[in-house]
């Protein structure tokens, strides 16, 4: 800082050879003394050491000489006043700088030090220099510290002791040496102090790493122009940004002090440019784990790439990002990438395709779709010189050849240039898709990620998805996904909230509105509990979609206190190739929805809230188990049943089934409510040897009785003649064509009521 360059403000006193009128030999307030005419003084015009100065005669016991124009005193500078002099004859007398203090009203200021060091000379002819600062501040290195109260002051020297030398004075100088004081005064050190030239061309790596190292606490300021950094920098101090910084994307600026989105969009002066630096940052330097973007909303044009911004393949320690919103604006790189091929498939290799057709133009992560195959099948990987491309899932039976769609979405978070990343959190991001693209697309492979307390806002074709292996133990907690299909009929929708590929996932108290699917699930060892995903529509009589999809047949998964709205939880093999099933095949299954609500309004009768749809025949079904839930349909529907069978594709052995368990459900608008085991009477009115009973209304997925147990008369069994009868019964299970009817068998004719337990599964 110099007040004489940054504002013009002019300290020096004229030279003496201008005149001694403005010289006093008082206090060098107005109308005192001057050396004018006087005496004891006279101007020297050319001296060899001074050239034009002023030659006194000390007279006085404090002989003095001020200058009697006003000198400010501002806050913050300091002033040096300074005097060469030599002693030509006479006693030596002593010298210092001096001054008189001014207030604002023109008063004295007492109770300052308004004299500086002396010096007494000792030889004749040589030049000695006093000096002197004088400032507001109580700092090292200040001899007059005049504080607050005085706004100016008269400056000069004192002469003291003996009378009779003769000395000459040069010119008084009176200048800012603010600058001396600058790093330790001010709470901040400016890099352009440090060689910063701020022309965005020339490094300016070194200047700011120097100021760094000074700054000792202090703030760095990057005072206005642009920066160019050719390297990596880190920054341990605190960061003020006036101007901003450019840097090649392979540098990253590291600020260590204060790691969060807005101190990186000051540096680099734009939102998208500072949220990639910042989050570049993040996944190389350990100094910080989560990046906050301080509840800012940063608006994209195009998705965020985090492999390329990380300039990684692969990360395992754990990071974050959170608090703040995403938006994609219209832009093209939001456009689906749609390519239409054809290729070879063979039942040896099911999930891969050779021979492919334009396959430069297919990206790794395009959804695939054709005949023979299941849903949500993606691209994992390519060989353009072998013509191959390797899928997610295997498929099921499509032609040896046939055409394939491939259709790459674009997320706004990409994260499939990952071939690892694990450990991963996002937290409490709002991702504003508003039909212009999806949200996240997981990585390659990575396990132990976090998703919580996020939106996803109209997504234009997935919210999370998954189109490798990613993420094993995944976990989504507590997050918003509404559809941008929400007036859409509920069958023609094309969204799904998640997709995922990879086991032990837990996805709990998510909320899902107007979805094709709230969660597709090509997943085993899932916890789902506490969501709700609700996916009617505004027709009066509907056709509701699967709300979760198991595509893995043995999923090993609970269901635990969600709220099923209008949807159905769907289980079928449809990732597998066509097979039939036989004793060592996986089963349909290990699946427990416990504590459940269903709820549906203006549906078909034939509408059911769980489905098993297998491909091949001859399957079984295995430890299911539903309890306690709560089945409610409304508006005026009935359905027929709560759980059923699709067969169009293959079949289940009924006769293989295993430990099915219905039972504590409570049903509100259900003809059929499915009980096993069931409690059943059964009431025989007139005499017969073999009582005929039709379990069919209850039996689990239309299966057959299996096993009877726990007959109990209830009341007298009695013959025609109404006479008592003790004998035992014995009970032929698995009757009739379909296997849903029993013969309760007795010795004799006999007529009454029993009660009895009937299972249609094996319990082993």
């Amino acid at each position: 800082m110099n007040k004489a360059i940054t504002d013009g403000i002019d300290f020096m006193p004229p030279a003496f050879i201008d005149g001694l009128d403005d010289w006093s030999r008082e206090d060098g307030t107005p109308g005192t003394n001057t050396y004018v005419g006087a005496a004891d003084a006279a101007l020297v015009a050319s001296d060899p050491d001074f050239g034009p100065c002023l030659e006194l005669q000390k007279t006085e016991s404090v002989q003095r000489l001020r200058y009697m124009g006003e000198v400010p005193i501002l806050p913050g500078v300091y002033l040096r006043v300074r005097a060469r002099i030599k002693v030509m004859s006479g006693l030596f007398p002593s010298i210092r700088v001096a001054g008189w203090a001014g207030s604002a009203v023109g008063a004295h200021v007492t109770g300052l030090d308004e004299t500086g060091p002396e010096i007494l000379p000792a030889t004749y002819g040589r030049i000695y220099e006093v000096s002197a600062i004088v400032g507001t501040g109580n700092r090292t290195g200040v001899d007059m510290q005049w504080g607050g109260s005085s706004v100016y002051g008269h400056f000069g020297i004192d002469l003291l002791g003996s009378n009779g030398g003769i000395v000459r004075v040069e010119s008084i100088e009176i200048e800012d040496v603010t600058s001396v004081f600058h790093r330790n005064l001010m709470g901040w050190v400016d890099v352009r102090d440090y060689g910063a030239v701020g022309d965005g061309v020339t490094d300016d790596t070194l200047a700011f790493e120097a100021a760094d190292a000074d700054a000792n606490g202090r703030e760095l300021v990057v005072s206005p122009g642009v920066y160019f950094l050719g390297q990596t920098v880190t920054i341990s101090s605190r960061c003020r940004f006036e101007g901003r910084v450019v840097m090649p994307s392979n540098r990253r600026l590291q600020l260590t002090n204060r790691f969060d989105l807005p101190i990186y969009i000051d540096a680099f002066g734009d939102e998208v440019e500072g949220l990639k630096r910042a989050l570049a940052a993040l996944f190389n330097f350990s100094g910080h784990e989560s990046l906050d973007m301080k509840g800012r909303r940063v608006q994209l044009t195009a998705p965020l790439d985090l492999a390329a911004i990380a300039g990684k393949t692969g990360y395992a320690n754990r990071r974050a990002i959170r608090n703040g919103q995403l938006e994609a604006e219209a832009s093209p790189a939001w456009d689906t990438v749609t390519t239409v091929s054809t290729a070879n498939w063979s039942v040896t290799t099911p999930d891969e395709l050779t021979n492919v057709a334009n396959i430069e133009n297919i990206a790794i992560g395009a959804l695939v779709s054709g005949n023979g195959m299941g849903r949500e099948v993606y691209v994992k990987a390519k060989n353009e010189v072998a013509g191959t491309l390797t899928l997610s899932q295997k498929l099921i039976n499509p032609s040896s050849t046939q055409s394939y769609t491939f259709q790459r979405f674009q997320y706004i978070l990409d994260c499939s240039g990952f071939s690892d990343l694990s450990r991963f959190q996002v937290d409490d991001i709002e991702f504003l898709c508003f039909y212009n693209a999806s949200g996240i697309l997981l990585p390659k492979y990575g396990a132990s990620w976090h998703i919580r307390d996020c939106w996803f806002t109209k997504p234009k074709d997935r919210g999370i998805a998954s189109s490798d292996a990613g993420c094993f133990a995944i976990n989504i907690d507590h997050c918003q996904f509404i559809s941008t299909e929400y007036d859409t009929l509920a069958q023609e929708r094309k969204t799904i909230a998640i997709s995922l590929n990879s086991n032990d996932v837990r996805i709990r108290n998510n909320h899902a509105i107007r979805f094709r699917h709230f969660a597709f699930l090509s997943s085993a060892l899932c916890i789902i509990s506490g969501n709700h995903f609700w996916q009617g529509d505004n027709t009066a009589s509907r056709n509701p979609t699967a709300g979760i999809v198991f595509a893995d047949r043995r999923s090993n998964s609970t269901l635990v206190s969600n709220y099923i709205d209008n949807c159905y939880i769907e289980v079928t093999n449809e990732h597998s190739p066509l097979q039939n099933g036989d004793a060592n095949s996986p089963t349909f299954g290990d699946l427990i929805m416990t504590g459940n609500m269903f709820v549906a309004a203006d549906v078909p009768n034939w509408f059911t809230f769980l489905r098993i749809m297998p491909y091949g025949t001859n399957h079984r079904l295995s430890g299911i188990n539903m309890t306690h839930n709560t089945f409610n349909v409304f508006d005026g529907s009935q359905i027929d049943r709560v759980e059923s069978l699709n067969l169009s594709n293959g079949s289940i052995d009924h006769s293989a089934s295993e430990d099915i368990v219905f039972e504590y459900n409570v049903f509100n608008g259900v003809t059929r409510r499915t009980q096993n085991p069931a409690f059943v009477e059964v009431a025989q009115p007139t005499a017969l040897a073999a009582w005929p009973y039709d379990h069919a209304q209850i039996v689990p997925f239309g299966g057959r009785v299996l096993s009877a147990s726990s007959i109990t008369a209830l009341g007298p069994i009695q013959n025609a003649a109404n006479v008592a009868q003790f004998g035992a019964p014995y009970v032929s299970v698995n009757q009739g064509a379909a296997g849903q009817a029993v013969a309760i068998n007795w010795a004799t004719a006999v007529k009454g009521r029993v009660a009895l337990q009937l299972r249609s599964d094996r319990t082993i």
